[in-house]
């Protein structure tokens, strides 16, 4: 009994965990920008199997009669490896090693003309960061990308064939994204032009602008984080609109003058409202059956909650 107690107090695991945690906190406290919990989400169960590797390494010694002064060394090696990876994974960190106002990034912008297309069919595919759509150009797509060396170059594909063209933004990882690694995307479309518009984002914050926008329909697919979307203005024509999420929240501002029904339904936390109305288990506004034209709203999947608000 007093053997197995002296084996116990030599692991150690534990404490090299509460001095991890207690410097990771501590270094929180002193650097606000510091964001660990990413990175440790992500990386956790690398500690699992670091340690097992330790304990299958320690019973190996011990049943080859290695003495007891082997007890555990396999285990705290494999906790000490984790918190030398950890260091890594933070210091590759940008709001770690130059902190949020000191971050390094490429900077691209990229601009395609309009070529007398009549038509614009467009995807914007972001694996993760803050995307930023608005009208306001007189080319077909105006576009900036600020991106960290965790991603590739963003891709801006254009084709006009028949004054019809299709539009492909995307981009790849350029390997393991090591934390919250910075990409913003700021693109701009042409008001004038009729477009489909679909966005595909995997998790992030997206500020969607299409007030000025020719909108024919649009379709939004994110994994997690937080959708803004403004469809306000003016309508020259009917808009299908469809949100598909994963988990967050979606804010959506809907016109005062133009119909609008909304069809909520799916895994879906809660949906608050303003200036909307139940009618035949849909949210309308007072504008609905009474405008030219109507904006069909469809949100579905597992958002967290919706906020529909009508502008003054």
């Amino acid at each position: 009994m007093q053997d197995n107690d002296s084996r116990r107090s030599r692991s150690l695991v534990f404490p090299i965990i509460l001095v991890l945690v207690g410097g990771i906190f501590l270094y929180r406290a002193f650097v606000p920008g510091f964001e660990p919990l990413p990175v440790i989400w992500k990386w956790w169960p690398l500690i699992l199997i670091l340690v097992g590797l330790g304990k299958m390494w320690d019973a190996t010694q011990g049943a080859r009669g290695a003495g007891k002064s082997s007890a555990y060394i396999g285990s705290t090696v494999g906790v000490l490896i984790f918190v030398v990876v950890l260091v890594v994974l933070f210091w590759r960190n940008p709001s770690f090693s130059h902190g949020r106002h000191g971050r390094q990034l490429d900077h691209i912008s990229e601009v395609r003309d309009l070529q007398g297309i009549t038509s614009l069919n467009a995807v914007v595919a972001m694996p993760a960061g803050e995307l930023n759509i608005s009208g306001g150009t007189s080319h077909a797509v105006e576009s900036e990308f600020d991106y960290s060396s965790a991603w590739s170059r963003p891709t801006v594909d254009y084709t006009v064939t028949n004054k019809s063209a299709e539009l492909n933004i995307n981009q790849d990882n350029h390997g393991p994204s090591l934390g919250p690694e910075d990409n913003t995307w700021w693109i701009r479309l042409n008001d004038a032009v009729p477009l489909d518009l679909q966005i595909k984002m995997g998790a992030g914050q997206g500020n969607l602008k299409f007030h000025d926008l020719n909108l024919k329909q649009l379709r939004i697919d994110i994994g997690a984080g937080q959708m803004n979307v403004d469809l306000t203005g003016e309508r020259s024509a009917d808009l299908d609109v469809e949100i598909h999420g994963g988990v967050g929240q979606a804010k959506i501002r809907l016109p005062k003058n133009v119909g609008v029904t909304v069809d909520a339904k799916g895994g879906i936390g809660a949906v608050t409202t303003s200036g909307l109305k139940k009618q035949d288990g849909n949210y309308v506004n007072d504008a609905f059956g009474h405008s030219l034209h109507t904006i069909h709203l469809q949100v579905a999947g597992g958002i967290g909650n919706i906020d529909l608000s009508v502008e003054p």
